[in-house]
């Protein structure tokens, strides 16, 4: 049986491939009133003086992308087409040999 994430929950990974001070200790998704979002948080130290630590959390939108169609599962629970106009005209001039 498949991972299904439930409403309001998510979890999150330790970054392995962190390279830089600025990006995320861990990573992972959540879902947030059914709408997926891409997690980050860092670790940081307050700058009062007991130097408790800390985590600062972000989350971004996963959002389909504008570079081609996108699979989704409607009312049905099957996958099918979303987005992108097929009947669009190709926006270059063909090829003349």
């Amino acid at each position: 049986m498949a991972y299904e994430m439930k409403d309001n929950s998510g979890s999150m990974f330790r970054n392995d491939r962190k390279e830089k001070q600025t990006h995320a200790d861990y990573k992972g998704s959540a879902m947030i009133d059914g709408r997926e979002y891409w997690m980050s948080a860092w670790i940081k130290n307050a700058d009062d003086p007991a130097k408790k630590t800390f985590m600062s959390f972000a989350f971004d939108p996963k959002e389909a992308r504008d570079d081609g169609p996108v699979m989704d599962k409607g009312q049905s629970g099957r996958a099918g087409y979303v987005g992108g106009n097929m009947d669009d005209k190709i926006p270059f001039a063909p090829v003349r040999w």
